[in-house]
């Protein structure tokens, strides 16, 4: 995966900042994921990936890792669910909506912070949770 070469504070970085990085660093994970797991045609693949990377999907997986995540993790986490986004999707729970932000923006911290480790270690909880259910 490309690293990551922030430099600035992370802290100074606004939420929705962390959550878009987050978003594109957990959609690769996951298509990687799915593409390991089959060889099926692209429209199938996306069709599962998309099961993964919505945000309902997103808020079982946050809920998943809130009892593994530090102080500081879960400070981001909390940053982002109460960010105060600039719009809604209309096909989204507001509450699983808020949530898969908080799930984004933590993605998006440990990337820029360039803890891929503890990165992999979190997002293969999830993927194997899923391979597993």
């Amino acid at each position: 995966m490309i690293e990551p070469a922030f430099l600035g504070d992370l802290r100074e970085v606004p939420v929705s900042v962390l959550a878009y990085i987050g978003d594109a660093v957990y959609e690769l994970t996951v298509r990687l994921h799915l593409c390991r797991q089959s060889c099926a045609k692209s429209g199938i693949l996306h069709r599962q990936s998309v099961k993964l990377v919505r945000a309902a999907a997103q808020a079982v997986a946050v809920h998943q890792l809130l009892p593994f995540l530090t102080e500081e993790e879960s400070a981001i986490f909390r940053r982002g669910r109460n960010s105060q986004p600039g719009s809604m999707p209309k096909n989204a729970d507001p509450a699983d909506y808020l949530n898969a932000t908080g799930f984004e923006a933590l993605i998006g911290y440990l990337y820029l912070k360039g803890e891929t480790g503890r990165l992999d270690y979190l997002l293969a909880m999830i993927l194997e949770e899923h391979q597993n259910g």
